[in-house]
Parts: structure tokens; C-alpha cells; sequence
């Protein structure tokens, strides 16, 4: 994957729906807390965020999970990664 930000978009949302199949993508705010409005609890989260590595081939430290709040902070983060999903 390269620095194809609509490509990665549609990447992620495909794998929060595999989470929460109940997911309308096109009703995110990509500025708002993402949990909030998927109503993820902190399991689904960290699943959601292990099958971003495994499928991104990114990795995501424990420590930088803070930073990933909302759908946009979770794209600028991939894009920024060196690996298939930043470039």
C-alpha cells in the first residue's frame, strides 16, 4: 500500500467492520472519538488495533494507542508508519 489515503481509509473501515459489522462508514465523523461512535469497548479496540498490525503490517506500540482517537488519527498515524501502510 502507498501514501493512498482514500485506499487506506476504505482499508481500516473494512477491518472495523469486521469488529462491528454494524458499522456505517459513511455515517463517521472522521474528527470525532471513534469508539463513541462505533460503541466499541476497550476488547473490541484492542482487536481493532491488533488487526490493524496484522493486516497493515504496521506496527502500533502500547504506548502510542493514546494518539489514535479519532478516524483521522488513526489514517495520519498509518501514513506516517514506515511499512505497506505509510509507503
Amino acid at each position: 500500500m502507498t501514501n493512498d489515503r482514500p485506499a487506506l481509509t476504505a482499508t481500516v473501515l473494512g477491518i472495523l467492520r469486521t469488529i462491528a459489522p454494524e458499522v456505517e462508514p459513511e455515517a463517521l465523523d472522521p474528527a470525532r472519538p471513534l469508539r463513541h461512535q462505533v460503541d466499541l469497548d476497550s476488547m473490541d479496540w484492542l482487536n481493532f488495533l491488533v488487526a490493524l498490525h496484522e493486516r497493515l503490517s504496521v506496527s502500533i506500540p502500547e504506548a502510542d494507542y493514546a494518539q489514535l482517537v479519532t478516524l483521522d488519527n488513526v489514517l495520519d498515524y498509518l501514513l506516517a508508519r514506515p511499512g505497506p501502510a505509510g509507503g
